[in-house]
């Protein structure tokens, strides 16, 4: 993994702006971790989780991750549980943490943080790799930083 206080600075001038591009946000966390799907969720005043931007998702799944509930798949279990929820190979997954159509990115190694600033929930990062893939402690608690420069946006 890159320098990350170097890509933590990138990513807060990214957030500085009157608009971030949060697909070009997305894009430069995927490349920090070498991901190659991921998700961002923000949380509406329904309490739902509503797709702000996606890369690699194919086009068929995006109606079913468009909004998710809290508590269901690992963007809402982390909402939930709010910490990151890791599978090392979402394919062989059998808890019932992902739902059976997140097998469909073809992605193994995944990890959905939320976005947390002040105890306050503003929705989730997704990231995940191709291959089966244990995230470290450090990089948790990386995107969980990164989860809460983009909720202090929000807020």
């Amino acid at each position: 993994m890159n320098n990350s206080k170097e890509f933590l600075a990138t990513l807060s001038a990214e957030l500085k702006k009157d608009t971030p591009n949060w697909d070009n946000l997305l894009k430069l966390i995927l490349a920090h971790f070498n991901c190659s799907t991921g998700t961002l969720h923000f949380l509406d005043k329904n309490s739902l989780l509503q797709l702000k931007s996606q890369v690699g998702i194919p086009e068929f799944l995006i109606p079913k991750l468009s909004t998710i509930p809290i508590g269901k798949g690992m963007a809402g279990i982390a909402a939930e549980r709010r910490k990151p929820v890791e599978m090392c190979n979402l394919q062989t997954d059998d808890s019932g943490v992902a739902r059976p159509s997140a097998k469909d990115t073809k992605v193994e190694g995944s990890l959905a943080a939320p976005l947390i600033h002040n105890d306050n929930l503003y929705g989730t990062i997704g990231i995940a790799k191709p291959v089966p893939y244990d995230f470290t402690e450090t990089e948790m608690e990386l995107l969980m930083r990164i989860g809460e420069l983009i909720s202090q946006k929000l807020n």
